[in-house]
């Protein structure tokens, strides 16, 4: 992160979202929003004394902290943060809320870099390509109830579990229940979310390694008696395979079996599984449970792919041209994709991803020219009544009216036909397709003196 902070060919938009987009290969405008940080990102030097200075000190819930820990209303969002720079919260500042605070922050701050008077601004640039890297979100699992998160507090997921074993964490690195107690059972539950009909169908691929990960985590923190519950492990990967053999051979125990409940007991959590290798039902007591929640398509995935008309595959992921011809592009030129928003996938599968689109993006963009396909649409200039129908209906919206009639991009064109399907006036042609065309194959096939199968 930090040499892409520090690139002179890279600049950085963060606090920023793209609110619209047009053109098309080679020819991107796009228009950015900047949000008010009520910070001046120039002058601004990441001294936290205005973070210090807040008086609405430990208020707000911390996502960096998975809600473990709590932050101010002036913060930065986390000590590697880039860039650098403080944040002023709108909706929980004193001063932005209310008018009542006495601005202790901008009186810290000696490089007079607090500006409450903020607003948002827009940015507007053209180009060439663009990769849509959108990430994932963590699977909620309060909508399982059977597993207890949100009702119980010794109930945590995994993300909150990392926070816990991280030394720069809320709980400066010891893995504690909610009363303090350094747990003497700790029961990791694998595919919460993931793997099921009901909730998220398809495997989340990653689960398996992150949890065996914490398993060892929490073997190496803690004297506590640590359990997995999974369904199968799935150890794909350089490595991996042998990493599990040494979870395995931790002292981990590994339970074949899909946790049917957790219900508190005794001041304990008593996991109720069946044993799928044993053929029959356990109950295991714990002091701690982590959910290793599934991952889902990021929020706002169905607007984005909307924006750049990118197609999404049935699980609500960004999909590909091609899942192995063409993995990194998409159908819409000049747009290609990295990381999870394609579909689950761990770090080096994402850093290899990323690799490949953009050596992609920079080919394209070298060439200096695009091949287009030859089977596009074609106006009839001289029949187009320029009623407008072909420019509502194309999926790739390469069509527009130009003086009354109807145009089409050649880039952004398909060759899909539904232009041509669609026009009363029988105005568009899709080359190669035309109907004179489509019956002179016909009569060949007919023709054939022997039989033709299909």
């Amino acid at each position: 992160m930090m040499d892409a902070g520090r690139h002179p060919n890279i600049e950085l938009l963060t606090y920023s979202e793209v609110v619209d987009f047009s053109g098309y290969i080679g020819s991107f405008h796009v228009q950015v929003k900047r949000k008010p940080r009520y910070v001046i990102e120039d002058l601004c030097t990441g001294c936290g004394a205005c973070v210090e200075a807040c008086v609405w000190k430990d208020r707000v819930p911390s996502k960096y902290e998975a809600g473990l820990g709590k932050r101010n209303a002036a913060y930065i969002p986390f000590v590697q943060a880039v860039p650098r720079k403080a944040v002023i919260d709108p909706e929980s500042c004193l001063f932005l809320t209310r008018g009542k605070c006495k601005q202790p922050c901008a009186k810290a701050c000696e490089a007079n870099a607090i500006d409450f008077d903020q607003k948002e601004t827009y940015v507007e640039f053209d180009v060439g390509a663009v990769i849509l890297a959108t990430g994932y979100d963590l699977y909620d699992p309060s909508v399982m109830s059977q597993y207890g998160y949100g009702l119980d507090p010794d109930v945590i997921t995994a993300l909150q579990f990392e926070r816990m074993t991280s030394p720069s964490g809320p709980t400066n690195g010891h893995v504690t229940t909610s009363d303090g107690r350094e747990p003497e059972a700790i029961a990791l539950l694998h595919c919460i979310g993931s793997r099921d009909e009901n909730h998220l169908s398809y495997c989340s691929r990653v689960c398996c390694m992150y949890a065996l990960k914490q398993a060892h985590m929490a073997h190496d923190k803690t004297n506590a008696q640590v359990y997995q519950f999974y369904i199968d492990i799935r150890s794909a990967g350089k490595g991996y395979e042998e990493f599990y053999k040494r979870i395995q051979e931790e002292g981990v125990h590994q339970i074949r079996g899909k946790v049917s409940s957790v219900k508190r007991k005794d001041g304990r959590l008593i996991i109720r599984a069946e044993d799928t290798l044993m053929g029959q039902l356990v109950e295991v007591p714990v002091d701690l449970v982590v959910l290793m929640n599934g991952w889902q398509p990021a929020e706002g995935s169905k607007q984005v792919a909307q924006m750049f008309n990118v197609s999404r595959s049935p699980d609500g992921f960004f999909a590909e041209a091609h899942p192995k011809l063409r993995p990194v592009e998409t159908n819409t030129g000049g747009i290609f994709l990295a990381g999870a928003c394609q579909s689950p996938k761990d770090i080096p599968d994402t850093v290899a991803q990323a690799s490949g689109a953009a050596v992609q993006a920079v080919k394209m963009l070298a060439r200096g020219v695009v091949d287009i396909e030859p089977t596009v649409a074609h106006v009839i200039v001289e029949r187009c009544i320029g009623c407008g129908e072909c420019t509502l209906v194309c999926p790739y919206h390469a069509i527009s009216l130009v003086e009354g009639k109807a145009e089409v991009n050649a880039v952004l064109c398909a060759g899909c036909g539904t232009c041509a399907a669609t026009c009363v006036s029988k105005a568009i042609v899709a080359e190669h397709f035309a109907a004179e065309q489509l019956v002179a194959q016909v009569i060949g096939i007919l023709a054939q003196e022997e039989p033709v199968y299909v």
